[in-house]
């Protein structure tokens, strides 16, 4: 059976757009396969919690002295057996101030660890979760994919790299730009988004 793993990270609730996309994403991916397996993890509602100097220690080391060690690897593991679990992912990832909301970004310091979802050796690192691919469905005020703001975009190459990272390198990113420009450019941005989703899902 197929598994979806579904990533949300906007904190603007039912306003979201990106929730809005990444719905329309499932529903279209539940429709080619009405047997697909669904996960899915609300990072504002239930966020991971950022690293600190004791969870680092537990995700990183493997060090469980503490309460608060044991348990921040316990959730280590469990996220990384979803994401393993996941024959696709697909995550929604507002622009928060060029950058990904810090709940996505904690999700990715629990995952990405050394000797489990990615490896060191002479040749360089590597991915050991190839085989997978990754919907990334990014909501913008502003326009960042071309024209003089693209040099700001530290969303797109962020969520790129940590996927590549882990060897996730089959990525499609959607993206709804210019939201903040007015109403009219607001569902424009909507309904090219939900075109190419369409062709992508």
């Amino acid at each position: 059976m197929a598994t979806v793993l579904v990533l949300n990270s906007s904190a603007s609730g039912s306003d979201s757009v990106s929730r809005q996309l990444v719905q329309a994403t499932v529903s279209r991916l539940r429709q080619q396969n009405p047997g697909v397996h669904v996960v899915e993890r609300d990072l504002d509602a239930a966020p991971v919690p950022h690293l600190n100097v004791e969870t680092t220690a537990a995700v990183r080391a493997g060090i469980t002295e503490t309460a608060a060690q044991r348990d921040a690897l316990a959730l280590s593991n469990a996220l990384v057996e979803e994401l393993k679990a996941a024959d696709t992912i697909v995550i929604g990832a507002p622009m928060y101030n060029f950058g990904i909301p810090s709940t996505l970004k904690s999700w990715f310091d629990y995952v990405l660890r050394a000797g489990v979802t990615f490896s060191y050796s002479e040749a360089g690192p590597e991915g050991l979760l190839k085989g997978k691919r990754a919907i990334v469905v990014e909501s913008r005020g502003g326009l960042y994919s071309s024209g003089p703001a693209q040099g700001m975009d530290s969303q797109e190459p962020h969520l790129r790299t940590m996927l590549g990272f882990a060897g996730i390198t089959d990525v499609t990113f959607i993206r709804a730009e210019k939201l903040g420009f007015g109403p009219e450019a607001r569902e424009e941005a909507i309904r090219n988004a939900n075109a190419e989703l369409a062709l992508v899902a």
